[in-house]
């Protein structure tokens, strides 16, 4: 009897002389994971009835029948009361299962003119798009953090380095500007990727459309879809857009998973640059002194979880032929777990960026050391008249001057330095200074805190 049920139950029961097996079942279905399209599943089969009904496919009495049996359906399951049933597989089953149970015969009238090829893929557009908006206002808010962090700033000065050696001077502000057009790119690339997620695959049906005279451009519209996918065939098989989407996040989480980097490494003792709120801190079991900066650290290791799922549905999608294939169940719970990773992450980061104190003594003492304005004294000889080239060999003996007796640029007396080049004069002193440095560098781009104010203005002005 059980298995006469479970046969009963299925919507291609007819076809087959014995039912499913449970192994088969688990392995199968998708509904523990793909219920949380439900809301949007609804949202789909709404429009589609709605459309259905002006067509004069269903009559206007089974569309509101329809919207009655969604409407209840869609409060039992914000309600946590919906029943998820392994038997039927997949949200979209259990949903309309359930709506026949509620409607009768206009439940069963719901799905004419579709299949589940065409539902699913309009439900995790509908699903991605939601979660891009939600991932854009996410970098956003991101974004407004670190400008106020850079705006307190704009004139700290710290090392910058290359090769993680001591390079030039320039400012915190400046340096969390690098993040924050980093970020603005990462927002640009979910608004150009919502482009194509924002296409309308139902109307496909199984591969090659109906024979029902549907209105697709009617059902568009209702869904908020700036057009139909063109082709039934790529409309139901296509996850180009779930892997654009994965693409776009893994570089989302690769610039913050530099930050992180940075942060860490700012963080450590051994450089002590700033300090993270505790909230996003955690100590040792063993070591009491221990004050680890585990949100960064766990954000660079979940690049790597991103990036994973950016390839497995490379790998899933490579050898597919057309249409549609079971092996596309498969795409949605990276999908999921990149939504959820990457919001996860960004909410974070953004509430993080309030709780970071920067220890400005202790950047400026570091960009002391390294001979960071070296560049500074050539540029001053190459103002001067002297070619580049040979500005540089007279710099970089003065460095190694320096470095044998253990001293800085600063700590050179007028006469010492004119050893190095007869053009060197008493204005030598303020060019060598750190504010100085900075300062000199008054451009677009440039890290003089005039220009780091002005770069905060434009930014917020961008982000309204």
């Amino acid at each position: 009897m059980t298995a006469q049920l479970s046969k009963k139950s299925e919507a291609w029961s007819a076809r087959f002389s014995e039912p499913v097996s449970d192994l088969v079942k688990r392995y199968t279905a998708s509904v523990f994971f793909d219920k949380r399209l439900a809301l949007f599943d609804i949202e789909g089969s709404l429009a589609h009835a709605e459309m259905l009904a002006a067509t004069g496919i269903i009559s206007a009495a089974d569309q509101a029948e329809i919207v009655r049996g969604m409407t209840q359906i869609r409060a039992e399951i914000e309600a946590g009361r919906f029943e998820w049933l392994l038997d039927l597989e997949d949200v979209h089953l259990n949903i309309e299962k359930r709506l026949t149970e509620l409607v009768g015969d206009a439940g069963k009238r719901l799905h004419t003119g579709r299949s589940r090829n065409d539902q699913v893929a309009t439900d995790i557009r509908l699903y991605l798009r939601s979660a891009i908006d939600d991932v854009s206002a996410l970098l956003r808010a991101l974004q407004l953090a670190l400008l106020d962090l850079a705006e307190q700033h704009a004139a700290t000065i710290m090392p910058g380095f290359t090769h993680m050696q001591v390079a030039q001077p320039i400012t915190f502000g400046h340096h969390m500007l690098a993040y924050v057009e980093m970020f603005s790119r990462d927002a640009e690339r979910m608004a150009d990727c919502r482009k194509r997620v924002n296409r309308l695959p139902l109307g496909a049906a199984a591969l090659a459309g109906t024979t029902f005279p549907i209105d697709r451009e009617r059902v568009a519209k209702t869904l908020g879809f700036d057009e139909v996918c063109r082709n039934s065939l790529d409309a139901v098989s296509d996850r180009d857009f779930a892997i654009e989407f994965c693409a776009a996040a893994a570089l989302v989480m690769t610039h913050v998973s530099r930050m992180s980097e940075e942060l860490i490494i700012w963080m450590s003792p051994r450089v002590g640059f700033i300090d993270i709120a505790d909230r996003f801190c955690t100590g040792s079991s063993i070591m009491p002194q221990k004050k680890n900066p585990d949100v960064p650290e766990l954000a660079r290791g979940k690049t790597g979880r991103v990036n994973g799922h950016l390839i497995g549905l490379l790998t899933l999608m490579k050898g597919q032929p057309l249409a549609y294939n079971k092996d596309n169940q498969e795409d949605k719970e990276p999908l999921f777990d990149t939504v959820d990773t990457l919001t996860d992450t960004l909410r974070i980061f953004a509430d993080m960026a309030t709780g970071i104190t920067v220890k400005a003594d202790t950047m400026r003492a570091a960009a002391l050391q390294g001979f960071a304005t070296a560049t500074d004294l050539a540029d001053y000889l190459v103002k001067k008249g002297l070619p580049f080239r040979d500005a540089h060999e007279a710099v970089a003996r003065a460095v190694r001057t320096c470095v044998d007796r253990g001293c800085d640029l600063t700590d050179l007396t007028l006469e010492e330095l004119r050893a190095f080049s007869a053009l060197i004069e008493a204005d030598i002193f303020a060019v060598l200074t750190l504010e100085g440095s900075v300062a000199a560098r008054d451009h677009i781009g440039g890290t003089a805190p005039k220009q780091v104010r002005a770069a905060i203005a434009a930014a917020r002005q961008r982000l309204g």
